[in-house]
């Protein structure tokens, strides 16, 4: 089995190893959504308000077949996904202050293929700095460097990429404080499944206590666009999340702790 991609011992590999970057998980789809344009997509080619989650995973699955797997298994899940994306397109029902009613919309759009790959990227780097540990500037260039394989992959043009990590950060910065992500109602419907998933298992009281941190994760900006609640008592609730996940974390089993993409491409490169 080749190495894929990237190199066995590279940042890009180690971050997306930990599971506990699913933890980001809902606040990519979050940011995701508060774009008019994605949540229409979202919304109408998909059974995304009774199954949130089950996008999540695609999503997930996709990226770390990508990021772990060999050279061929990567291109394979970036072909599935560019089938699923020629599929999405339409007009967007509900206008905002950027896009009129009626705005045509297409996942195959260079903008909304890097707005989505941006949240990954930066939620992934969100989450494994919150609850593992700070990476070194040089690392998140690496790292970003390394994503950039990812976007040219799934189709982004390469003159939409920006060059640097302080690029990267200041498009992602930029877009979260400008008019473009605006939630429409439908958003916020799709975002109320996203932190209370339809699980007959899950009360939505409980479910609220794990909204906790994707709230927590989430720009304040976002919080306040999307109307969710936050205060005294949820920041509390989030920095003792974060601490119990930090200290628990060096304790768990690889079996636990590594995500099982990585798991077995990692196995089938040692036999």
């Amino acid at each position: 089995m080749d190495d894929g991609l990237f190199a066995r011992d590279s940042i890009f590999r180690r971050v997306n190893r930990e599971a506990v970057l699913l933890l980001g998980g809902q606040r990519a789809l979050l940011l995701q959504l508060a774009h008019p344009l994605v949540a229409a997509g979202v919304a109408d080619h998909s059974d995304f308000l009774a199954h949130p989650l089950r996008r999540l995973w695609r999503t997930v699955d996709t990226m770390l077949r990508i990021v772990h797997g060999d050279r061929v298994a990567a291109e394979a899940a970036a072909r599935a996904l560019d089938a699923v994306h020629a599929r999405v397109q339409g007009t967007l029902a509900e206008r905002t202050a950027m896009f009129p009613s009626g705005t045509p919309y297409r996942a195959q759009d260079p903008a909304l293929l890097l707005w989505v790959h941006a949240t990954l990227v930066d939620s992934a780097l969100a989450a494994y700095e919150c609850f593992v540990r700070p990476l070194a500037a040089d690392e998140r260039e690496r790292f970003h460097a390394d994503s950039r394989i990812v976007a040219r992959l799934l189709g982004v043009p390469e003159d939409r990429l920006p060059q640097t990590y302080a690029s990267f950060a200041r498009y992602v910065g930029e877009t979260i404080a400008g008019g473009v992500l605006e939630p429409t109602p439908r958003a916020r419907r799709l975002a109320d499944a996203v932190l209370h998933p339809p699980l007959a298992f899950l009360p939505r009281r409980l479910a609220d206590v794990g909204a906790v941190v994707t709230l927590g994760l989430l720009p304040p900006a976002l919080r306040e666009r999307y109307g969710l609640p936050w205060g005294r008592a949820r920041e509390r609730g989030f920095a003792i999340a974060r601490s119990l996940v930090r200290a628990t974390l060096p304790m768990l089993p690889d079996v636990l702790r590594a995500m099982p993409q990585a798991r077995r491409a990692e196995r089938a490169r040692r036999s």
